[in-house]
């Protein structure tokens, strides 16, 4: 009989425990002077990867956190937001990588009927040859169109020719290159980083209205080398793929974004990450 009553007393704990975990997220917290920060990459019907989800998917996330009062920022507000003015509670900025086709073809509408602001990095030494890479990227003509359709999305650096990897699998912003069997020197790799972030931000300029001076790393790799260099070429802010909340106190040069492109990512799933990621503020 004790056994029976001792191993009842336990689920029964168990099972309000669970509930209250359940009702935490119910709770239409708010939060305040942080901003979540969302990362995409691509958005289509047909194609399969960890970094892919549908437009009805995409739709529902933003859905949900439209309805429970999330309110949707511009590139422009988080800026201002760091140099210290004031954000709207519930903060959300939505950003994209790489330049996909998809973009244009399938989340822009999106963004534009809910009337959602949005920035997307470009990948600018596809602008030559946009159709040859596999996902399509962005043709000029594709984000001139948009732009002046609407004032809701901005394009950024996600460098110009520096999104892929050396033969020893270093991201090519951080690794060095070699040439006759001899390694590129130090100075040899910041001009090379230099002149790559200076050519992304002379393409991107005529089509952009809003100064071209943020990037986001590709892969989320960066090293205090690259970090130096790409702010010497222009740069003022720099996003990474670091799991957090983004707070006036956040590194311009570093700022956290929170993944929501993974097909796993249910729009409830993607509000306990946001919810997870709170940072108190005293």
């Amino acid at each position: 009989m004790q056994t029976l009553i001792k191993t009842g007393m336990i689920v029964i704990i168990g099972i309000s425990l669970l509930l209250f975990s359940l009702n935490l997220f119910k709770t239409n917290i708010v939060y305040k002077d942080q901003i979540a920060v969302l990362m995409y990459h691509h958005i289509y019907d047909q194609d399969i990867s960890s970094s892919t989800i549908t437009t009805k998917l995409f739709r529902d996330q933003l859905t949900l956190l439209k309805n429970k009062g999330y309110q949707f920022i511009s590139l422009q507000q988080m800026k201002e937001f760091l140099d210290g003015a004031p954000i709207p509670k519930k903060a959300v900025l939505v950003t994209f990588d790489d330049g996909y086709e998809s973009f244009y073809n399938n989340a822009y509408p999106i963004l534009k009927e809910m009337s959602i602001p949005a920035v997307n990095f470009i990948i600018t030494g596809s602008l030559e040859h946009p159709q040859q890479d596999i996902p399509k990227k962005m043709s000029r003509e594709q984000i001139k169109a948009m732009l002046s359709d609407s004032s809701l999305i901005e394009v950024q650096c996600h460098t110009d020719s520096l999104h892929f990897k050396n033969p020893l699998g270093k991201a090519m912003l951080v690794g060095h290159l070699s040439a006759d069997g001899k390694p590129e020197t130090d100075e040899q790799y910041k001009h090379r980083i230099v002149s790559d972030t200076q050519s992304c931000i002379s393409k991107l300029n005529p089509l952009n209205p809003a100064p071209v001076d943020t990037l986001a790393y590709p892969y989320g790799i960066y090293n205090h080398e690259a970090v130096d260099d790409i702010q010497e070429a222009g740069i003022k802010y720099a996003f990474t793929i670091l799991t957090k909340m983004t707070t006036r106190q956040a590194d311009h040069l570093r700022i956290p974004r929170i993944n929501a492109g993974s097909p796993d990512i249910t729009p409830a799933i993607l509000e306990k990450s946001i919810l997870r990621s709170i940072i108190p503020i005293k």
